[in-house]
């Protein structure tokens, strides 16, 4: 177990964990579309409710993706949570918003009325997505940011602070980049598509299903043509790449290209992601009995998200790349904890697979029945 070794295997657990949050928005996209597909006030409910067994996966596994960025590449954490802190707070308000909406919006004494709560649904379901994925896409486009190590040695420095954003924007400008904005809407209505996907799976309603089937449509459609159009677009732009032996950042044409020609791998786990969601999302239209389109896509959409993400930092590859000073771009070798914390981790991360088992488990016991009309009869009912 060399430190390359760990870097690299420290740069995979944390991609599968953004991975999986990717996956797990369908909460959130569902959220989005509650009032199209429930119609009824009861409709709606049977979508909250659905969403609301799950919401807590989504918000933990946020969490997990940020403690595990910490502790395993502290420079990025530093950088991106400390200097980009806009970005960040605004897609953890609205988090918070989600979790005090479940349990509010039907309370006696809610002086704010039902809808206020399932609109504040709505805005983390369309929000959340959008500066996430324009997160993700700044590990292809750069952020605003300067690195400047020599300020912990420096005497006459105001303040020893290694990273600082260059603008006041603090991670806001990357929403002025169009195609952070491409990927961001792109992931915005992939969480819509699997969010029809997993409601049609696990509510047992026939109105809300036919409605799903249309609305697939209307979702999927705009993902496909905006996620083609980001993927065309990272094939042919210029990448950030880095000499090992010097450490020297520089602009390589067809980078991320060369890339997955040179992972032929992670090209292979692109491929089969992108040919399960298509399988997932085509089958659920053509065939009006098939409700199982979430396990295919949902799985689809963990490959491809751990490919993009593991492409955007191995092979020489500058992962997070700064757009005001392009040798202060992070790599997994300028930005990682030492040896001894990332081996010590290594030992601990052979826990999680009975994390793993434990959440499908659970995952299992909740959806062990289909949710119906009358089940949010029940006092336990959002």
């Amino acid at each position: 177990m060399t430190y390359e070794f760990l870097q690299h295997y420290w740069c995979f657990i944390v991609s599968l964990l953004g991975a999986i949050l990717v996956f797990l928005l369908f909460v959130q996209g569902a959220n989005s579309l509650a009032g199209s597909l429930g119609w009824t006030e009861e409709g709606r409910r049977l979508v909250y409710n659905s969403t609301g067994r799950k919401w807590e996966f989504t918000f933990t596994t946020l969490v997990t993706f940020g403690g595990a960025f910490f502790a395993s590449f502290p420079l990025f954490y530093s950088t991106s949570f400390g200097g980009a802190y806009w970005l960040w707070m605004i897609i953890l308000f609205t988090f918070v918003l989600q979790a005090v909406s479940y349990e509010f919006q039907n309370k006696i004494g809610n002086f704010l009325g039902p809808k206020t709560f399932q609109f504040f649904l709505t805005l983390n379901g369309i929000v959340g997505p959008l500066l996430l994925g324009g997160a993700v896409a700044t590990f292809f486009e750069g952020s605003n940011f300067i690195i400047a190590k020599d300020n912990l040695i420096d005497a006459g420095a105001i303040t020893p602070i290694i990273s600082r954003w260059a603008n006041a924007s603090h991670g806001l400008d990357a929403l002025l980049n169009p195609w952070v904005l491409v990927f961001g809407f792109a992931v915005v209505f992939l969480a819509r598509t699997l969010g029809i996907l997993y409601v049609m799976n696990n509510v047992n309603d026939e109105d809300i299903r036919s409605r799903g089937s249309v609305r697939l449509i209307g979702a999927a459609v705009p993902f496909l043509v905006l996620f083609v159009a980001y993927l065309v677009h990272l094939l042919l732009k210029e990448g950030f790449a880095f000499d090992p032996e010097t450490g020297v950042i520089f602009m390589e044409p067809y980078k991320y290209l060369h890339n997955f020609l040179a992972m032929w791998y992670l090209l292979i786990l692109l491929l089969a992601g992108v040919v399960l969601v298509l399988f997932g999302i085509g089958k659920t239209i053509v065939s009006k009995d098939y409700v199982g389109g979430i396990w295919p896509a949902g799985i689809g959409t963990v490959l491809t998200v751990l490919a993009l993400l593991l492409c955007s930092a191995w092979n020489n590859t500058a992962y997070y790349p700064s757009t005001a000073d392009l040798q202060s771009s992070l790599t997994l070798q300028n930005s990682c904890s030492s040896e001894f914390t990332l081996r010590t981790m290594f030992y601990v991360s052979l826990l999680v697979p009975f994390v793993l088992a434990y959440i499908v488990y659970a995952w299992r016991a909740i959806d062990a029945k289909k949710l119906d009309k009358e089940e949010i009869r029940t006092d336990h009912a959002y």
